[in-house]
C-alpha cells in the first residue's frame, strides 16, 4: 500500500473522529492507536491533522488516492468504527458518513446497510440502562451464583470473541467489545448488581483495555493482516497477525470475565490500582489457555454466520 493510500485512510479516520464536533478524547486515543497500526512510522500524524483542521481538506480530496473498490470499502468501515468509538452515532456523524459514502462512490443503500448492521450488533450485545439510573445498584443483596456455570459462560464468550477475530469481515470484530460489555453485565447481575453501560465501560477502561482504543486496535490489526498483508510479507504474515489477534481477543475476554467475577463476587472492594494489579496475571493466564481451546475456536469460527451476528450475541 502506497504512503498516499495510508495517509488517505488516516485522514478519513480523523475526519470521522471529529465529525461530531466534540473532539472526544476517547476518539482521539482510538485514532492514535489506528495511526500506529497503519502508519508504522511512515506517516506524520501532525501533517494529517493539519490537512483536516487547518487546510480543511474536502472529503473528495481526502479519498482521491483510494483507487480500488476494496480500499474504498475499508476506508468507509474505518470511518464507521471511529464514529462508533464513543458508543453512539450523532446526527452530525450520520451526515458525515453519508457524504463519505457518496465521495467514495459507495451505493447509498449499501452504506446505510453497513451502518445499520453495526448498530444492530452493538444493540444486541449492549446493556440497556435507564436514563438517570445509578451506575451500580444492588438489587438482591449478596448472591452466590453457580461458579462452574459462570466459568463456562466466561470461556464461551472468550471462544466466541477469538472466533470472531479469525473472520475476515470487519463487522465480526465490531462485535467483540460489545460482547465484553455484555459479559461484565451478566457477571455483575449474577452477584446481585444491576449495572449500567457507563459503569461497565469505566470498569474496563480502568484495566487499560478501554473500549475505544481496543476497538480500533482490533480494526487496525485486521487491516494489517488484509490490505497491508503484501507489504508486511505476504499471506503467511497476514495469517500470523490474524491468529495473534484472535489469541489476544480470547485472553482479554477471559481475564476480564475472571476479574469481574472477583470484583463483584467480593462486594466491589477492589480499587483501581488493585484491579490493574489483578488483571495482568489473569491476562497471562488467559494467554496460556489459548492452546487448550484452539480447536473449539476454529470450529466456532466455521459456524458463525456474520449476517446473523445480533442473534448470536443475544445467546451469549
Amino acid at each position: 500500500m502506497a504512503d498516499s493510500e495510508i495517509r488517505a485512510f488516516l485522514t478519513v479516520a480523523l475526519m470521522a473522529a471529529l465529525a461530531d464536533g466534540a473532539n472526544d478524547d476517547r476518539e482521539r486515543a482510538a485514532l492514535k492507536s489506528l495511526v500506529g497500526r497503519l502508519g508504522e512510522g511512515r506517516i506524520d500524524l501532525s501533517v494529517v491533522y493539519d490537512d483536516v483542521l487547518v487546510r480543511k481538506i474536502s472529503i473528495a480530496d481526502a479519498v482521491r488516492p483510494l483507487t480500488t473498490s476494496e480500499a474504498r470499502r475499508q476506508a468507509y468501515e474505518t470511518a464507521v468504527a471511529l464514529a462508533n468509538a464513543d458508543g453512539a452515532h450523532t446526527p452530525a456523524e450520520d451526515t458525515f458518513l453519508r457524504d463519505l459514502a457518496a465521495a467514495l462512490g459507495l451505493p447509498a443503500q449499501e452504506a446505510r446497510g453497513y451502518v445499520a448492521q453495526a448498530d444492530a450488533v452493538a444493540q444486541a450485545a449492549g446493556v440497556a440502562a435507564a436514563s438517570g439510573a445509578e451506575p451500580v445498584r444492588q438489587v438482591q443483596g449478596h448472591m452466590m451464583p453457580d461458579i462452574v456455570a459462570l466459568d463456562r459462560q466466561i470461556v464461551n464468550a472468550a471462544i466466541t470473541n477469538a472466533a470472531l477475530e479469525l473472520l475476515p469481515e470487519t463487522l465480526a470484530s465490531m462485535a467483540i467489545l460489545p460482547l465484553q460489555v455484555r459479559l461484565v453485565y451478566q457477571i455483575g447481575k449474577a452477584y446481585g448488581y444491576e449495572l449500567d453501560q457507563g459503569h461497565i465501560k469505566e470498569f474496563i477502561a480502568t484495566l487499560g483495555v478501554g473500549l475505544a482504543g481496543q476497538y480500533i486496535e482490533q480494526f487496525g490489526r485486521k487491516l494489517l493482516g488484509g490490505l497491508l498483508g503484501a507489504v508486511l510479507g505476504g499471506v503467511g504474515r497476514a495469517v500470523g497477525h490474524q491468529t495473534a489477534s484472535s489469541g489476544m481477543a480470547f485472553a482479554t475476554t477471559w481475564a476480564l470475565g475472571q476479574l469481574a467475577k472477583q470484583y463483584y463476587g467480593g462486594g466491589r472492594t477492589l480499587d483501581s490500582e488493585k484491579l490493574k494489579a489483578a488483571f495482568a496475571p489473569l491476562l497471562a493466564q488467559g494467554q496460556g489457555l489459548i492452546g487448550r481451546y484452539g480447536g473449539e475456536i476454529a470450529e466456532r469460527a466455521r459456524t458463525i454466520d456474520v449476517r446473523n451476528l445480533p442473534a448470536l450475541l443475544r445467546q451469549i
